[in-house]
Formats: C-alpha cells, sequence, structure tokens
C-alpha cells in the first residue's frame, strides 16, 4: 500500500513540473518584434559613432517536432553616422529593397530543448542574411538545466564555443521565469574569426597579454520567460554585446563596438507560418559562416556591375595620372583595382594581360596589382606567366615575393607553388627556384598556423629532396631543403633535419660544416610549436663537447629561443664551469648576463633564471675580452602601451681573428599582445680574410683597373685550390621567413669573373652611354599595397565586425637626363677617354611618393559598411632640375641647381579620424562625420551609473581640462551636462636663406581628444596636419644656385671677391703701433727674446688676455669713427695674443725637457701627468742659441704673416670654390673659398669670405710647415677675421726615448655661441672617457689652451694625454689595430718602397698577428701560456706549421746537441730556409745556399718572403703564406702567424685560437694535461740509429712497471700517451720524468702486445703515471 501512495505522489509531482526550456507548439506561429543595432566609436557621448539598425517583426512556428520556421516581416535597415545620442538612425531605404526578397524568404532550424542544431534555407538566400537570421537564433539558444539554478556549460552560439554563465530564478507569484546568460568572449574552446594578413608571421605573446589587454569580449543576454508544462515562452529577451578595442592597452581608453538586441514577444495565432516553395539546403548551424565580406576591403564600397569595363577605368586612371608624379589620391585608387581584380573571373584577368603586356606602363601596374588579389588565383597567374616566358627574371622574382607575402595561405596555393618550384624551367633559373622553393615552405608555415592540425604530408616532397641529396652528396640541394625546412617549421620536419646534425645521423659525419650550422638553425621555427623535443636535442648538440664550437654556441641560440626553465638554465651555467672552450663560455656566458637585463614580458621567467646563473659564472667568466665570441641583447618595453622593440646580435668566433666566423642580427617588435621578427640577417666568413690577404703585389702606380684585375686574380686563384671553404654565406630574413640566401662559392666566382669579362657588359656600358647623349627619359611608377593586416569575427547581431590596418602607396619618379661630350667620341672609345673629355649634363629629377594608412573599426560586408576610420594621407614631390660640367683637362667642375616651378608643398601629412554608414545601393549618399565634432562637446554624468571612484577621477580630470564648464541642471534622471571644446594646436615655423632666396615653412595643426582623456589612443583621434613648403624668399629672384670648382691656373680667373689690402700702408702704420701695444700690454717682455720664468709668464699671459679684452672691446666701440685703421690695430694684437702665450711655454717646456731625465713608455701616472716632451726641431740647432731658436718658430710665422698677410696680391689660387646664387639683378650672394700655396714658405691659406657687398665677415685659415717637425696653423674669423681667433701648432719629438707628437690649440676670444657648443661637447666626450677606462683629474691647467700629446708605448700601442684648461684626461697603453712604422716594422717596410697597399697590409697583418716566443727553455705558446720544456738533443721539433692540408708552411727547432744552441728550418712551398748559429753570428741558408750577412735584406725572387737582420738576429717574414715572421738570435726566437692562421696552427705553440684550456694538444688532437709530454709528442722521430742527424729518439707506447689493482682486478697498463724513448741499440746518456696517461687491461687478456700498441692512442685513459723520457742517447757501432 505504501509503494503503490508513493508512486502516485511521484506521478503527481511529474505531471506538474515545469520545464524552462523554450518550445513552440506545432500549429501556431509565435509573433514578436525584434530590434538590433550595431554602434562603434570612443564610448565618451556626444562624439560621432557608426552604426548600423535592423528592425523587423519575426514570425516562428513548429513544422515538425523538431523543426521550426523563421521568417521576417516588414524588414527595415538604418544607418547611423552623426554624434551620439543628438543624431538618429537614418532609413536605407534603397538598400532595404534590394534585399527584402532575401529577408522576406523564411529559413528552418532544428530546435529542441531549447538548443538550436541544424539550418536550413535555399539557395537565393546570401551567407551574409542568413548570418542576420543566425543572430536572432542565437537569442533563442538556451542551454536549461533543470537541477542547477547557477552553473557554466560550454555552449555554442553564433560566436562559437564558449564559457557560459547561467543564474535562474523564479518568481512564483508573477508565474515569470528571469535568466540571465553571460558569455566571456576571450575565452572560448572554439572561437570563430579569421585573421587576414600577418598569419604565419607573428606570434602570441602570452606574457605580454597578461599585463594588458588589446582587446576585451563579453555577451549578456536577460530573458522573461513564461514557465508552463509544455515548455516556457520568451516574452522578452535583451541582449547586450560590448567589444572594447585598443592596439595600446585597452586601460589607456579603447573604441568601442556596442551590439544591442531586443526580442519582445507580440502574440500567438493559431496558424502556421506560411510555407513557400522552395529547396532547404543545409547551410550550416548556429555558428557564423563566413561570405563575401573576406573579398571586400573595408576602406570603400563599391558597386560592381561590369567588372572587366571597371577595371579597365580603373587601370586608364591610374596610369594616366602617375605618369612621372604621384597623384594624391592613386592609392586609394590602386585599393579600388585590388578589389575589382578579387572579383574578376581568372579568364577576365588573363583577358587583361593580353590586352595591355605589350604596354610597359600597365604591364607594370598589373603585375603590382595581381599580387595583391590574395588568393590562390594570383599564384596560378604567375605561375603560367613564368613557365610560358611572358615575364623577366626580375619581373618574376618581384611579383613571387610579393604574392608570398599576401596569398592567403591554403592547399590550393601549397600546391601551385610546390608546382612551380618542380618546374624544369624554374629549377634552370638560380633566383627564381630558390625565391620559390623558400615561399613553398613560408606557405605551409602560414597554414599550418591558422590550421595547427596540417597534415606532415604537405613536406614529404621536401623531406624526399632532402633524402635523395643526402645519398647523392648534393650539398647545394641539402642546404636549400634545410632552409625551405626552417621556414616551415613543422614538427614532422624534425627527424630528417636530425639526420643531418652530429651526434644523431651516421651520414652527417660527412657533411661539411656549414650544413651542421644550417640543420641547427632550421630548428629554431620548430621550437615555437614543439619547444621541450628542440631543446631536448638542442642540449645534447650543445653538450658534446667533440662538436665544432660554433655549431655548440648556434645550439645554444636554439635553445634559449625555447624560453628554457630555470633548471635547464642552471644546468647550462654548471656545464660552463667545467667548459674547457673559452669561444663558447664566453658567448653563453655573455648571453645569460644580456638576458638578465630584459625587460621584456616573454623572457622574464628566462631573466630570472639568468640572474641566479650569473650569480654562479661571474667570478669565472665575467673577464673576458672582447675577442672571444659574444652574445648581445637590447630591449624595451613599454607596459602601459604594450609596445616594444628587441635587438639581438651574436658574434660568433673559434678563433681571436679580425673577422668574425659569424654574425647574426635580428630586430623583434611588439604590439597589441603579438611579436614579429622584422628583420633578420647573417653573414658567415669561412674564407673570406685568408682570399683577400692573399692578394698578390701590384705597384702603387698601378691604375684602378688593374688593382680591381689583380683582386680577381686572387679569387680566381683561391677558386682553382681543391681545398678552399667557400669565401662567405649571408641569408636574409623578413618577418620571420627566409626570402634568400646565398654561398658566395666556386660557381659564383665563376659567374662574376665571366660576367667582368663578357664583351657584352662593355656592350652594354656604351649603350647606356650612347642614350645619356641622345637624351634619356623615363616615366616611372610602381605601386604597392604594403599591408593588409585584418581580423574578421562575428557579433551578436550577424553583422561580421572588422579590426584592419590598410597601408598602400604609389612611388613614382620622372627622369629627363642630357649629356653631351665635347670632343665627340670616336665609336670604338675607351672609358679613359672620358677622363680627357669636357662632360655636360643636364638632368630633371622628379621623385614622388603618395601612401594611404587606413585603420579601420566597425561592420563590413558586401552591402554595407559602418566603421569609424582612422586615415592617414602622406604625399611628398621633390623636384631636382640640375645642369653639370666636368672638364677634368682643364680642372673646371660646376654644378647648377635650378628652379622648379608650379611645386610649392614638397611633402605634406593628415590624419583624420571619422565615422562613416554607406550601402552599395546609395554610394553618393555616404555619411561621413569627424569623430570630434566642431563645437563643443556635451557629456552628460548620470549619477545613477557611475560609481564614486569613477566620478571622482572624472572630475579630477575635468579639472585638469583648460576650457571645460560645469552647468549643474536639475533633471529628473539628475544629469549634469560638462561642456569642453577641443583645443586647436597650430604652429607654424619658417627659416629662410637671404642668400639663396629660398624660404621653407612648417606648419602643424593638431585637434585631437585629449580634453577627454590623456592617453596615447584619444591623441591620435581627431585631425593632425603637417605641411612643409618651399618658397622663394623675399627679394630679388633667384635664377639658378651655381657650385663652381676651379683648380690650376685658371683658378683666379674664377675669382669675384678680392680680399687683399695695401701692405705698404699696414707695415709703415702698425709697425710703430705694434712696439706700443706690446710694451703697454707685456710689459715684462720688452723687446727681449729672453723667456721669463713659469710664473711670470702665466701672470704676462693673463694681464696680455685681459688686456686684448679691453683692446678688442675698445676697438669696437670705435669701429664706425676709426675706419679699418684701428680695425687693422686691434687685429695684429689678437693675432698676436696667442702666438706670445705659445712661444713662452713653448720655451719653458723645451728648458725643462733638455733638463729632464728621459722617461719609458712604463711611466708612472704622477710622470704621465707632466710627460715631458723633448722637440725635435730644438735638436737642429746648437745648444747656447736653444732658446733663441725655441722662440724663432713663432716670430718666422708672424714675419712670414706680416709680409703677406693675404696671399692674394702674390700668389695665384691654386683652387676656388664658389657657391652663389645668381640673381635677376646680377648681384652677387653666395660664398667664395679660395685656396693658396706659396710654395717659398710652404704656407697655405684659405679664404672663406661672403659675396654679398659691403660684408667683410670671412674666415681666414693659414698653415705653414716652420720646419720638417712643426706645423702652425692659425684661424681667424668675423668681420675681416678680427673678430675670433684660434692658434694650432703640431710638432714633432720624443716623450723619454719614444716618439711622440704634440699637438695644442690655442685661442683668444670666442662667441658665447661657440663656447656653449664646446662646453657640451667636453661633457660629452668627459663621460663617454670615463666609461671606456680613461683617467681622467680635475686640475687647474694653462688657460685658453688645448694639448694633446701621444707617444708611443710600443708598436701597437700609444700613451695619450690630453689637458684642457679644467682637467687632465690619460691613457696608458692604447691599443692599435695597425704596427706603427717604427723600430723593427720601420725596417721590415723597406721593402715594400712603394707600395702604400702592401704597407697597409702588412701593418695590418703584423699587428694583428700571432707570437710565439722561446727563452732558453721557457717557451709561451701563440695563447700566452707559459710552459718550460726539455728538448731532446738533435732532434727536430715541430714548433709550428699551417695544420690545414693547405700546409703552406713548417717551422721545425732542433737544439744542437755540443753547443745547446737552436737551429730553425722553415719549410714554404718548396723552399727550405735554415737559421743557425755560427761564429758568433747568426746565418741563413735557402735551398742549402748560404746567403752572405752583406747581402741582407734578401728578397727571394719565387714568392713574397723577405729575410733581414734585426739586432743580433735573422727574421723571415712571408706573412702571405701565413707566417708574419720567424726570429732566431742567441737568446731568443719567435714565430709570428698572420691573423687569418689563427686556429688553423698546431705544434709546440700552439693553435692560436685563444684556448688556453685546450693548449696541449698532441698531434693526435688528444689534449694532454702535461707540458713536458705535449712537447715530446711534436718531436719528429729519428730513423735509424746510423743516421747523421743524430737524431736517436723515437715515440713509443710503454708499459708501466709496476703492479696496477685497477677495480679489484690485477691489470697490465699501457702508455696511451707516447713517450721518448732511444732507439734500438742505443742507450740513455739523459732522461727526464714525464707524467703520461695509461690505459689497462686485465692481467691475463689474451691480446698479443703487438695488437694492444696498435690502436693504443684512441683508448681511454685510466689512470696516470710519471714514466722516464730519453733526452739523449748514445748508440753503440754495432747497432742495427
Amino acid at each position: 500500500m505504501r509503494a503503490l501512495v508513493l508512486a502516485l505522489i511521484v506521478a503527481l509531482v511529474a505531471g506538474n513540473q515545469v520545464n524552462f526550456a523554450p518550445e513552440f507548439d506545432s500549429g501556431k506561429t509565435y509573433k514578436y518584434k525584434y530590434e538590433a543595432h550595431l554602434l562603434g566609436g570612443l564610448p565618451e557621448e556626444g562624439l560621432a559613432r557608426a552604426g548600423v539598425k535592423i528592425q523587423s517583426k519575426v514570425l516562428i512556428g513548429a513544422e515538425a517536432p523538431s523543426t521550426i520556421a523563421l521568417k521576417l516581416i516588414d524588414p527595415a535597415i538604418y544607418e547611423y553616422s552623426g554624434n551620439w545620442p543628438e543624431d538618429v538612425f537614418v532609413p536605407a531605404t534603397k538598400l532595404t529593397s534590394a534585399l527584402s526578397a532575401q529577408l522576406l524568404t523564411p529559413i528552418k532550424f532544428e530546435y529542441a530543448n531549447g538548443v538550436v542544431g541544424k539550418v536550413f534555407a535555399p539557395i537565393g538566400v546570401s551567407e551574409t542574411v542568413l548570418n542576420i537570421h543566425r543572430g536572432i537564433l542565437n537569442v533563442l539558444q538556451l542551454s536549461i538545466k533543470k537541477t542547477q539554478n547557477v552553473y557554466e556549460v560550454q555552449e555554442p552560439g553564433i560566436h562559437g564555443v564558449c564559457k557560459t554563465h547561467y543564474v535562474v530564478s523564479e518568481d512564483f507569484k508573477a508565474e515569470r521565469i528571469h535568466l540571465t546568460k553571460t558569455k566571456d568572449l576571450n575565452h572560448c574552446q572554439e572561437r570563430i574569426f579569421k585573421d587576414i594578413g600577418l598569419t604565419g608571421y607573428t606570434e602570441r605573446c602570452a606574457e605580454c597579454e597578461a599585463r594588458g589587454k588589446t582587446m576585451r569580449r563579453a555577451v549578456a543576454i536577460n530573458y522573461v520567460m513564461k514557465p508552463s508544462t509544455s515548455g516556457a515562452l520568451i516574452l522578452e529577451a535583451m541582449a547586450t554585446e560590448l567589444t572594447q578595442y585598443s592596439p595600446f592597452n585597452i586601460l589607456n581608453g579603447a573604441a568601442q563596438m556596442e551590439a544591442k538586441q531586443i526580442l519582445t514577444f507580440l502574440d500567438i495565432k493559431k496558424i502556421p507560418v506560411e510555407p513557400i516553395k522552395a529547396d532547404f539546403l543545409h547551410r550550416g548551424y548556429l555558428k557564423y559562416e563566413f561570405g563575401k565580406e573576406l573579398l571586400q576591403t573595408p576602406v570603400q564600397l563599391l558597386r560592381i556591375s561590369n567588372t572587366e569595363a571597371q577595371i579597365v577605368e580603373t587601370l586608364n586612371r591610374l596610369v594616366t595620372l602617375n605618369v612621372g608624379k604621384a597623384q594624391e589620391d592613386s592609392p586609394l585608387k590602386f585599393i579600388e583595382l585590388i578589389q575589382l581584380l578579387r572579383v574578376a573571373r581568372y579568364e577576365s584577368i588573363e583577358a587583361l594581360w593580353s590586352q595591355f603586356k605589350a604596354k610597359n606602363d600597365y604591364r607594370h601596374w598589373m603585375l603590382s596589382s595581381i599580387p595583391a588579389i590574395g588568393t590562390h588565383v594570383a599564384l596560378k597567374f604567375i605561375k603560367e606567366k613564368l613557365i610560358a616566358g611572358d615575364l623577366t627574371n626580375a619581373e618574376g622574382a618581384q611579383a613571387l615575393l610579393s604574392s608570398v607575402h599576401l596569398v592567403t595561405a591554403d592547399l590550393e596555393a601549397i600546391k601551385l607553388l610546390e608546382g612551380l618550384a618542380m618546374t624544369p624551367k624554374i629549377k634552370d633559373n638560380p633566383v627564381l627556384h630558390e625565391l620559390s622553393m623558400l615561399g613553398f615552405g613560408s606557405m605551409v608555415s602560414k597554414y599550418c598556423s591558422e590550421n595547427p592540425s596540417c597534415p606532415s604530408e604537405l613536406l614529404r616532397p621536401v623531406h624526399e629532396l632532402l633524402i635523395q641529396a643526402l645519398l647523392r652528396h648534393d650539398n647545394d640541394k641539402l642546404t636549400m631543403a634545410l632552409k625551405v625546412l626552417g621556414n616551415a617549421g613543422h614538427p614532422s620536419s624534425l627527424k630528417p633535419i636530425m639526420r643531418l646534425l652530429p651526434g644523431f645521423g651516421s651520414a652527417a659525419t660527412i657533411l661539411p660544416h656549414r650544413l651542421h650550422i644550417d640543420a641547427a638553425l632550421a630548428l629554431r621555427k620548430i621550437a615555437k610549436r614543439e619547444p621541450r623535443f628542440i631543446q631536448e636535442v638542442a642540449v645534447q648538440l650543445f653538450m658534446n663537447k667533440n662538436l665544432h664550437p660554433e655549431l655548440r654556441m648556434v645550439a645554444a641560440i636554439v635553445l634559449f629561443e625555447t624560453k628554457l626553465p630555470m633548471g635547464l638554465v642552471t644546468t647550462l651555467a654548471k656545464s660552463l664551469l667545467r667548459e674547457s672552450n673559452l669561444q663558447v663560455a664566453s658567448f653563453v656566458y655573455s648571453y645569460m648576463k644580456a638576458l638578465a637585463k630584459t625587460t621584456s614580458p616573454d623572457h622574464s621567467s628566462v631573466a630570472a633564471a639568468c640572474n641566479v646563473a650569473i650569480r654562479i659564472l661571474s667570478p669565472k667568466l665575467d673577464r673576458l675580452s672582447y675577442r672571444f665570441s659574444r652574445a648581445f641583447y637590447y630591449d624595451a618595453y613599454h607596459n602601459p602601451w604594450m609596445v616594444g622593440a628587441a635587438a639581438s646580435v651574436y658574434y660568433i668566433n673559434d678563433a681571436a681573428t679580425v673577422l668574425p666566423r659569424a654574425i647574426m642580427a635580428k630586430a623583434r617588435a611588439y604590439v597589441a599582445g603579438v611579436y614579429v621578427d622584422v628583420l633578420e640577417f647573417g653573414v658567415r666568413t669561412e674564407g673570406l680574410q685568408e682570399a683577400l690577404l692573399k692578394i698578390p703585389d701590384v705597384s702603387a702606380h698601378a691604375d684602378r683597373l688593374t688593382k680591381v684585375k689583380q683582386a680577381i686574380k686572387a679569387l680566381s686563384e683561391w677558386k682553382t685550390s681543391p681545398s678552399s671553404q667557400p669565401l662567405a654565406s649571408a641569408y636574409v630574413k623578413v618577418l620571420g621567413q627566409e626570402i634568400a640566401f646565398a654561398n658566395i662559392d666556386k660557381t659564383i666566382v665563376e659567374q662574376i669573373i665571366q660576367f667582368v669579362n663578357r664583351s657584352e657588359t662593355r656592350t652594354y656600358g656604351k649603350k647606356a652611354l650612347a642614350a645619356l647623349l641622345s637624351g634619356y627619359t623615363l616615366h616611372y611608377s610602381k605601386p604597392m599595397l604594403a599591408a593588409e593586416i585584418r581580423r574578421i569575427f562575428p557579433t551578436s547581431v550577424g553583422l561580421p565586425m572588422e579590426l584592419s590596418l590598410y597601408t598602400a602607396a604609389v612611388a613614382a619618379a620622372s627622369v629627363e637626363v642630357q649629356a653631351s661630350v665635347s670632343p665627340p667620341l670616336p665609336d670604338n672609345f675607351s672609358p679613359a677617354q672620358l677622363l680627357k673629355s669636357d662632360i655636360s649634363v643636364r638632368a630633371a629629377i622628379a621623385p614622388s611618393v603618395s601612401m594611404h594608412t587606413y585603420a579601420v573599426m566597425g561592420v563590413n560586408t558586401a552591402f554595407i559598411q559602418a566603421a569609424v576610420v582612422s586615415r592617414a594621407k602622406v604625399h611628398t614631390v621633390v623636384p631636382v632640375k640640375m645642369a653639370a660640367r666636368f672638364d677634368m683637362i682643364k680642372g673646371y667642375f660646376n654644378f647648377q641647381f635650378l628652379p622648379v616651378q608650379g611645386v610649392n608643398t614638397i611633402a605634406s601629412a593628415f590624419v583624420d579620424t571619422y565615422a562613416v554608414a554607406r550601402n552599395v545601393e546609395d554610394i553618393a549618399a555616404a555619411k561621413i562625420k569627424p569623430i570630434i565634432p566642431a563645437g563643443p562637446v556635451t557629456l552628460p554624468l548620470r549619477h545613477n551609473f557611475i560609481s564614486q571612484s569613477s566620478r571622482m577621477a572624472y572630475f579630477t580630470e575635468s579639472r585638469m581640462a583648460t576650457s571645460s564648464e560645469i552647468l549643474p541642471i536639475d533633471l529628473p534622471r539628475r544629469i549634469i551636462t560638462k561642456l569642453k571644446i577641443p583645443k586647436v594646436f597650430v604652429k607654424k615655423m619658417c627659416a629662410a636663406s637671404q642668400i639663396f632666396g629660398i624660404k621653407l615653412c612648417a606648419e602643424i595643426q593638431s585637434r585631437n581628444a585629449l580634453f577627454l582623456r590623456n592617453s596615447i589612443v584619444y591623441t591620435i583621434v581627431g585631425n593632425h596636419a603637417v605641411s612643409l613648403r618651399v618658397s622663394p624668399a623675399a627679394g630679388p629672384v633667384v635664377e639658378r644656385i651655381e657650385i663652381e670648382v676651379q683648380v690650376g691656373e685658371k683658378a683666379a680667373e674664377k675669382i669675384i671677391k678680392v680680399v687683399n689690402m695695401s701692405e705698404e700702408e699696414e707695415i709703415l702704420e702698425d709697425k710703430n703701433v705694434l712696439m706700443k701695444l706690446k710694451k703697454i700690454l707685456v710689459p715684462r717682455l720688452k723687446n727681449s727674446t729672453v723667456v721669463s720664468s713659469s710664473s711670470s709668464s702665466s701672470r704676462s699671459t693673463s694681464s696680455q688676455s685681459s688686456s686684448s679684452r679691453s683692446s678688442s672691446s675698445s676697438s669696437a666701440s670705435s669701429k664706425s669713427s676709426s675706419g679699418s685703421t684701428s680695425r687693422s690695430m686691434s687685429n695684429m694684437v689678437d693675432l698676436l695674443d696667442p702666438i706670445i702665450k705659445m712661444s713662452r711655454r713653448s720655451s719653458s717646456n723645451s728648458s725643462s725637457s733638455s733638463t729632464s731625465s728621459s722617461s719609458s713608455s712604463s711611466m708612472s701616472k704622477q710622470e704621465l701627468y707632466e710627460m715631458n716632451f723633448t722637440k725635435n726641431h730644438i735638436h737642429q740647432h746648437s745648444i747656447s742659441a736653444e732658446h733663441v731658436n725655441s722662440n724663432s718658430s713663432a716670430q718666422s710665422f708672424e714675419s712670414i704673416y706680416n709680409k703677406a698677410k693675404y696671399l692674394s696680391n702674390s700668389v695665384s689660387p691654386a683652387v676656388t670654390i664658389l657657391i652663389r646664387a645668381v640673381r635677376a639683378d646680377h648681384k652677387n650672394q653666395g660664398y667664395q673659398i679660395a685656396a693658396y700655396y706659396e710654395k717659398e714658405n710652404a704656407r697655405v691659406q684659405v679664404i672663406f669670405a661672403k659675396l654679398t657687398e659691403n660684408d667683410n665677415w670671412r674666415i681666414c685659415a693659414d698653415a705653414m710647415m716652420l720646419c720638417n717637425h712643426k706645423l702652425m696653423a692659425r684661424i681667424a674669423w668675423g668681420i675681416e677675421c678680427k673678430q675670433h681667433n684660434s692658434t694650432i701648432i703640431a710638432e714633432t719629438g720624443l716623450v723619454g726615448k719614444n716618439p711622440a707628437v704634440r699637438v695644442k690649440m690655442t685661442w683668444g676670444r670666442l662667441s658665447d655661441s661657440t663656447k656653449r657648443y664646446v662646453e657640451r661637447i667636453s661633457e660629452h666626450l668627459s663621460r663617454i672617457t670615463v666609461e671606456n677606462g680613461v683617467s681622467r683629474t680635475k686640475v687647474k691647467n694653462a688657460p685658453k689652451q688645448i694639448q694633446l700629446t701621444v707617444a708611443v708605448a710600443s708598436e701597437t700601442s700609444m700613451n695619450v694625454l690630453v689637458k684642457s684648461p679644467k682637467s687632465t684626461i690619460y691613457k696608458l697603453g692604447m691599443g692599435l689595430p695597425v704596427s706603427l712604422p717604427v723600430g723593427d716594422t720601420a725596417a721590415e717596410l723597406e721593402a715594400y718602397p712603394d707600395n702604400w697597399t702592401e704597407k697597409m697590409s702588412y701593418m695590418l697583418t703584423k699587428a694583428h698577428a700571432a707570437e710565439c716566443t722561446m727563452f732558453k727553455d721557457t717557451l709561451i705558446t701563440f695563447n700566452k701560456r707559459k710552459y718550460k720544456t726539455e728538448m731532446p738533443h738533435s732532434c727536430y721539433q715541430v714548433l709550428a706549421q699551417d695544420c690545414t692540408s693547405e700546409l703552406k708552411f713548417m717551422v721545425l727547432l732542433k737544439r744542437d746537441q755540443p753547443q745547446e744552441e737552436n737551429m730553425i728550418n722553415v719549410k714554404i712551398e718548396n723552399i727550405d730556409f735554415d737559421m743557425y748559429p755560427k761564429n758568433s753570428a747568426i746565418m741563413v741558408k735557402v735551398n742549402g745556399v748560404e746567403i752572405p750577412v752583406s747581402n741582407l735584406p734578401y728578397q727571394h725572387p719565387a714568392g713574397n718572403i723577405q729575410i733581414r737582420q734585426r739586432g743580433e738576429g735573422i727574421s723571415l717574414h712571408a706573412p702571405v703564406y701565413g707566417l708574419q715572421e720567424v726570429f732566431l738570435s742567441f737568446s731568443a726566437l719567435k714565430v709570428k702567424v698572420v691573423d687569418w692562421m689563427r686556429g688553423q696552427t698546431c705544434g709546440l705553440c700552439g693553435k692560436a685560437d685563444g684556448e688556453v684550456k685546450q693548449e696541449y694538444s698532441t698531434p693526435n688532437e688528444r689534449v694532454t694535461k702535461n707540458a713536458t709530454s705535449f712537447a715530446h709528442s711534436w718531436v719528429l722521430s729519428g730513423q735509424s740509429c746510423r743516421d747523421t742527424a743524430e737524431c736517436y729518439v723515437k715515440l713509443e707506447s710503454v708499459k708501466l712497471e709496476k703492479k696496477v689493482t685497477l677495480q679489484g682486478e690485477e691489470s697490465k697498463c699501457y702508455s696511451v700517451e707516447p713517450v721518448l724513448r732511444c732507439l734500438p741499440g742505443c742507450m740513455p746518456v739523459r732522461t727526464t720524468p714525464v707524467t703520461v696517461g695509461y690505459h689497462c687491461l686485465p692481467i691475463d687478456s689474451n691480446l698479443n702486445r703487438s695488437d694492444i700498441l696498435s690502436s693504443i692512442s684512441e683508448k681511454s685513459i685510466d689512470l696516470r703515471e710519471t714514466a722516464e723520457a730519453h733526452l739523449a742517447c748514445h748508440c753503440t757501432a754495432q747497432c742495427a
């Protein structure tokens, strides 16, 4: 019974349960009123917005239990472009009529329990209209849970599958259900959007988005429903969607797009929806479907009726309006052409090409427009035309590059590029084949970015190409395949790439090193998708110390781009503590140190890890010099704007050479939460330095063509070398994709040589010259779609919202050139004849650029657009007309710049932001409204909706506004209205040159929204204009600006303004005045030539300078009355001031210098302050006349100057330069520069004067060579060169025993502006010097004087001292990049008496040479590591040799047994040089023939080899062969190798690679730890005990005599490192202990001794013990 009651109760409850899910009963029609609108703009009211509104009645009826029909009644579309909320929506009547047929067509959809299923519609309903229906269906989508009132679900909707929050409440009294549904559209499981433009190029920066957001989207829908048992009835639904966007972080202000929907229940009719006769096709689901909006540019709306005719019309207009000049609106018209081509059929494009391909202007425009179509149609067209031969190589390359960048990636585009790359005709063209292959990889990358599950089959052809190339050992194809896989970045390429990496594939061991590098670099893009897999591979490469250091450093680059975790960074740091290669250690440590300072968000975790690693490593690695490999990383990131930039440079070296082994640099930009690698390039210089330094000798008198031929000959010789490596290789990446690479190898060199030697090359040059002589005219225009970046996503209304950025530009140029040659050239002329001709050229060049940029946010469909647009227009035109004449024989050069008529504005930029609404049916009625209105902006503040905090911030901001007024008004809704008037910023700046008659004006106008909010977005919004105008200045008309240069005898004919004066008047009148002034101004000087003490000198100097100032002021005050005479006297005193002061100080310094002791290069700091300078020219006179002659130089300068103040009276100018404006009134205006040379006094004078009449301002510069060791110059400027002056004295001398140069600059009066500039420069230089380790001390020195003293410290370093009035700056041992021509270098340069090129080359190579020295038994290696060695008697040891396969040289060392003297044998090619001591002298033999000392220096005829005597020894020089110097004396020997041999040597001196930890490298490349064992490994073993050379030792493995127990087992051990032992039949007479490594075997091993020793050098070392090495042996007469 109880069970029955319970069952009845359950049944009763179930029968009365309310169903919340909406249902539509069959046979009924539900009538609703629907209204939806979209509005975009800034959130503040009173500003302009753009939008669309849709109104309609909606009939919904069930045709079947799960099939519902929906029909719109009386639909209407409205447009909005006006000030919100004052203006109203305007009906788009014509558009509504045009779309009424589609809008009125009913659709069907599946509907069950509130969930929308499949959507059906007739074929005649477009996707755009169907999406409007989806907007209504999206309101009906409800996921009801019967048991929960608050819950979350992943709900499908028009935006995709997004996380949705539900809150359900029931009002039992009113019988209503209130439901709220909200969606965060930024967190969707499946989000619907479409990116066009930068797909595949940008990478999402999650860390950047964590600090700020660029876009936020959310939807909230409120439902009121009436419950019932059959299903709920939706009475009202209100949806609000809000999108905020700013490229600079929405927290700093953002534009917004607001969508609202209201669905209101009206009535229920008991009749079904009227059906129509049509086939209802399945058209998808509730999710938004993209339609023709993908082809529609948001910049403009076109009504397309006849596509082909409109294309022809637009093309004609573009070509016609841009002939030689870019028309301002051409970029917009170019975008229109692209739009038309996108909707055109392929057949129409083919027909247009056939019509216009013969016309060059049209051809260029079409080839620039077709890639911008952006679909595979563009690639299909280019492929067909390339195969058909319709395009040149240049046109094809340009079209391919543009297409790869602009075409949207899809499977068809990928197949087209693959087919193009595999076409035989393209394969035969290296450039096109490379571009198509790299483009194929880039297209795969772009496709996989949009489709993460893209199949690996796409890259199968490249994988197969790689395998085939590996089997055939085709390195070029392997390189190509790796570059393509690197561009694609697909994880499936990891295994094929790993086959080419050492340690992962057996085939990698035979591949060249550069392929290993390419394979490692190909992992970088894969690392962005699979960082953990790449980390495993890269770590193994880095940890393998047997690999090439460069490969390990590249592996480190790949590793750090995977954003390493803390643990892995610490592991790397620990490995660096045990790292033996300093190049690798320096590189990784510097990379960590740079990353530790980063501010970019994506490297924040790596920066923290690197900070920890630096603390571990800095004590050991922080002091490595810059000659080791380095990584540099610099970045700057501004969090409030989410904008940043980063740059990284990798400097990879494997030896301390002048040229690095590789350099890579990359620039990255951060914007709007993404980053993009804008540009990257890399260069590897494998064999470049060696090839260039081997250029054969060329006479200094040889012409340039001969030198070029010799350089080409050197490259040709490199080319024929069988073992030579590539000269260099380079690659370029743009937007993260490699677009070009090149290996400069034998093939490239052969092509260059063939091109240079081709007769066609010379013929082409002659044709070009002939064209110039006959007149050449060119009109060129080039359009470009620089950027098309679009993001399209659906809104709740069903209309698409678009964020886009377009940049289009048109560049044009008009060139007209006419040349003439006198006398006329013959038909078979040579280029050298042009240098003996009179050439005239007239040219008119007018480059112009017009560029438009559009940033759009709003609705963009094929029939209606409503958006907020920010538009920037830039237009520049800089026409130049000029004429030139060159007469090389007469030394006359003339340049004329002629005025250009009709051009006023040379550059202008305009930016405006507006709201626009337009529809395709009534384009002429488009509504455009500026965002910022012309009048005051009314801003209502609704207190009901503004929180207290935001209200406070608002009023704080309003108080800061300069023009605001608050008018409180009592309204029912308590609205306070604020009026703000936008401020207009206007500024005009002009600068005019009256001399040249030119006026330049810049005008700036700006009116923005900063009065509303201080942020970057509000700064941009508004109107901004900048213009740059050039116009004639007020005054007479300037006909042209002319520059004339006349050199030689006729220079005097070009003098316009003669600058001279009556010498007789000057001498007679000024002589007595000068003497009186000297008595007054310098009372202690009198007329005596004896110099007073330094203290009195300083006092007289100060009194003199003060008198000089008073004299100058009095002279200026009496200028108008006393005329030129007083100016002359004042000028003479002014010019005399620095001479008197200089002569006193020079005499004083000379006196003190002559009595002081000489200083050495290792002087103390206190000594350096005084750096005693002894003049060379003093020693030309007797000691008794020293004081007189030390002062005579200044007097001689003055006496020569007084005899002829201006050389124009006695000497013709050597050069005259006129820079003038030729005016209509024929008055001279401009500048004249005349240079004079007086041979008798070695005097040079340069006069710079203005040509304007009665303008006496000029610059006078005089320089005299007073003797071979002293040069003096005076510079005066101002009116008649009397206002300001400066004197410079340069003289050579000695500091101690070292050559030195001293330069002193003194001055009298300087203008205030000059003083300010000098002070700024001084402060800047002081800051730089301190930062670079230069010592600086504040000390009072001589006033108005700067003194620079440079003394030679060594052949490659100098000591520098600078004294200024307030401080002393000095630097000891400043390194130089060249060896100075002093000491031994000066003597060595005598071998190149007339060849300055060879001298500079020698000085450069010597400065960077690596040096190895030996004193007695101590040897210092190339890497500066010192060790002691005991040499075996009479046996040669390899001191240094070229360890490459070329074996350019070998230096052998032997110590003679009886005398214990060193002997050297040098082998260069087939030449033997022996250097040995003989009779207390060092002698030399060449191929066994002794060269007498009297015949030195000796130049070998077979090569560039020089032998000369240096001190007590002999030096051999052969830098061309890599051997800079071999020096032998009784006390020491030296070996120097040139810079490009670093890392390629071996022997006792080491590798010269900077790796001191790997210094003891034996011939089998094993690194031993014992110096003696290392030295003995380089002994050349004796052959027989009867050998006359008396070398009786050999290297052999020895057995350890004592018993050894290893790992609990008795073992026998043999030395892995060989030990010197006497030959059979010989007994040791001298031994030394040496510690060597042993390899041990079980004592019962069956291997015999010969089997063990055959491979003992390859075995591992188990222990180290001491063995006995034999150094000298005695052999019996019966020895074998």
